[in-house]
Parts: structure tokens; sequence; C-alpha cells
């Protein structure tokens, strides 16, 4: 993969900005923006409505997407279900399975907000039980804990296929194996992992995925959310409307067949054919030079950090059992204190604070304040990553 071809094809970055926030958000390939723009100013119209051409476009390019992103990840098209983003996705799965008091879901404290608190908020609507798995300091899983959590009450297993503060990557195949034994459901976050790791949603035999298309090189407000076809009709929609219909009474319904059950009223139509265009851009590059292209920055940035007195790493040290998330924080400086000064001095844009995972951080990191996270993509390079830590050595000099 020649990095600076690939950094051609992203215009913020003729500024010369170093962003290492791409757990947050990535940025946006010229392919994608040109996509959308394509929509707007040569068939902008609704989606399975009308007859005309355009509307027959539009419908042909919104259905062609559904087609890529399971391919992309191994699914069929009626599998696939767009949303606003992984959290919708999560919450959808959340409020549409049918909950009996006494059933118990399985969690990890690894788990970021959006499949944390979804969960609480389920418990105290529907009496579930709750057992969260801790992993140990570098967030690795032991799987005998899991053959212990999981027992015949156990509905569902959720858990985080990356970790978006310790960069460890979960063995979400075993685990749905140990939940799937016991006739449990299994349900992977997937957001950090998608825009990272090659996934057939087949091979690691999940229920259900959800992933955001904004970190994955789409546009923001849209996201993914696979059911595997066997279980769809366990899953009630979580809202209805115009495009979910087959039939209407007087005195009442029939919801149309899966995918559009899902997807009610007009949707993100631009985004989603942006994010067609993002995949396909994933495609052509190759999750697999993606991936390497990480791992070498990754490694780079692992070992930088080490030989920096007074900086503190968390997350795996083998860089087989982690993804491009490094999260550390330097001496007593508070995080929010490092971000902001990266930025200052070299325009190198991180992430601060508690990433939306405050049980991780109480319970496992015991860092109140949080972590400073750099977080890597394809578009990065071996540059940005020395200057990150030259001016991580300069603000150590500065509180010597």
């Amino acid at each position: 993969m020649d990095v600076e071809d690939v950094r051609r094809d992203f215009k913020i970055l003729r500024r010369n900005p170093i962003y290492l926030d791409n757990a947050a958000t990535s940025l946006t390939p010229n392919q994608v923006v040109d996509a959308v723009n394509e929509y707007y100013f040569t068939y902008n119209a609704n989606v399975e409505r009308g007859v005309h051409h355009l509307s027959q476009r539009a419908s042909e390019a919104y259905e062609r997407v559904h087609h890529q992103v399971a391919a992309f990840f191994g699914a069929q098209d009626q599998e696939i279900i767009f949303t606003r983003n992984a959290t919708e996705s999560l919450n959808l799965v959340a409020r549409g399975l049918a909950w009996r008091p006494g059933d118990k879901v399985v969690l990890s404290l690894l788990e970021h907000h959006s499949n944390f608190i979804t969960w609480l908020r389920a418990k105290e609507k529907h009496g579930l039980e709750l057992e969260i798995v801790r992993p140990n300091h570098e967030g690795l899983f032991d799987l005998s804990d899991f053959e212990r959590a999981v027992d015949k009450r156990t509905r569902l297993v959720s858990i985080v296929h990356v970790s978006n503060v310790l960069g460890s990557v979960s063995p979400v195949m075993e685990i749905g194996a140990i939940a799937h034994a016991a006739g449990a459901l299994v349900m992977v976050d997937a957001a950090q992992s998608a825009p990272h790791l090659a996934l057939d949603v087949r091979a690691i035999d999940c229920d259900f995925m959800a992933c955001s298309g904004h970190k994955m090189l789409g546009p923001t407000g849209t996201g993914v959310l696979y059911i595997k076809s066997e279980v769809m009709d366990r899953v009630e929609p979580l809202a209805i409307g115009g495009g979910t219909i087959q039939d209407v009474c007087i005195d009442g319904y029939q919801l149309t067949s899966p995918w559009e059950r899902y997807e009610p009223g007009t949707p993100n139509i631009a985004g989603v054919i942006g994010l067609g265009a993002a995949v396909e851009y994933l495609q052509c590059t190759g999750m697999q030079n993606i991936r390497q292209h990480e791992e070498a920055l990754t490694r780079q940035l692992l070992q930088g950090l080490s030989r920096l007195q007074d900086v503190e790493v968390y997350g795996p040290q083998d860089i087989e059992q982690r993804s491009s998330v490094v999260s550390f924080n330097v001496g007593r400086l508070s995080p929010h204190r490092v971000a902001a000064m990266l930025d200052e001095m070299a325009g190198i844009m991180v992430r601060s604070g508690h990433h939306c995972c405050y049980p991780l951080i109480k319970y496992l990191l015991e860092r109140p304040r949080g972590t400073v996270r750099a977080s890597l993509y394809l578009y990065n390079t071996a540059q940005e990553i020395e200057a990150l830590l030259a001016t991580l050595e300069r603000i150590l000099t500065m509180f010597d």
C-alpha cells in the first residue's frame, strides 16, 4: 500500500494536519464526497417510492449499497440494515428482542457506553440480569470466565470486538461458540474493528453485528446492523411507518420483508451511497494491506512510547492481540492538558478523557481522569508517529 497515494485521496490532508483521532471519526476520501455530491447533483430523489427515472436510479444505487456492504461482511443482502450509527444498531436489538424477567445478558468491562448503558436500561425496563466479565489489565480475556458466566438463563452475549481504549482484540468467535452452546444469541460491537480488520459475520457466527460508517471512511449519520436471517423474525423494528408496510387495513397492518421493515421513513440516502463508496475504497485498498500498515505504525508508536520516561501505556504489548488504538498517560499531567499541548505545539490531534468507557477507566485502569488516545488509520505515516513522539518528549522536558 502506497500511503502517499492514499493521502492524495483526502483533500483535508493537503493542510498537513496530523490526525490521530480515527477511533472517534475517520477522515473522508474524495471518492466518498464525490459519490454523495453525484447523488444530490444528478439523481436526487426518494427511494423505493416512485416509478420515475430519478427515483428508480436512486433506488438502484441504494439497493446496490446493501449488496456491497453485505458482501464486505460476508452476509446476505436482506441481513443488512442501515441505521444512523452503531449506537442505534445496538439499541434496535436491545429494544426489539422480547425479553422476560430474569433473562440474563453477559457483557464485559471493556464495553463502550453504547454497549453498556443500553443494557443497563434494558435491565431496568425488563428486569434482566447482567453479568460483567472482567479482562486482565491488558484487556485480554480468559475464555473460562465466559464459560462460567454464560448459563441456561443467558439470552444474549454482547461483546466488543476491539476496545476503543485499549485496542485489545476480543476472541469473538470463541466467545460466540460458548454462547451458542448454551442457547444464547451473540451481538458483536464492531465499531472499532470493521474499519481495520477483515470481518466475515458467517465465519464469526454472530447473530448481530453493529458498526458505524463514519469510522470507516463513510459519512456521519450512517451505520450498519447485521441480523442473521435465522433470527430476524425475533427482532421487532425500532420504529415503523413509511416504507416498512406490506399492507394496512383499518384494524391492522402487515410489515414488509427485511430489510425494509427496519428502515422506516426516508433514509439517509446520500449517506448510504457515500458509505458504499467508502466500502469500495476499503476493498480496493485491501483490508490486509491496511492491517499490515497499521501494525507497522502501532509497533513504531509502542516502541517509541516505551523509551519515554514517565509515560504509561495501556493495552496488549503483543501487536497480534491489538489494533491501532494506543492509550497512554504522561506523568501527572491530565490527559486533556496533554492533548491540548499536542495540538498547540505541533497540530497533532488525539483524543483525551474517558472515551465513553467509564467502567473500563474506573474499574480496570483506575485512572479517573482517563487517558490520551492516539488512533491510527491507513493514511497515517511513520513521520507523523515520529512527530508525536518528539512532541511528547518536549512536553516531558517542560515538566521535569
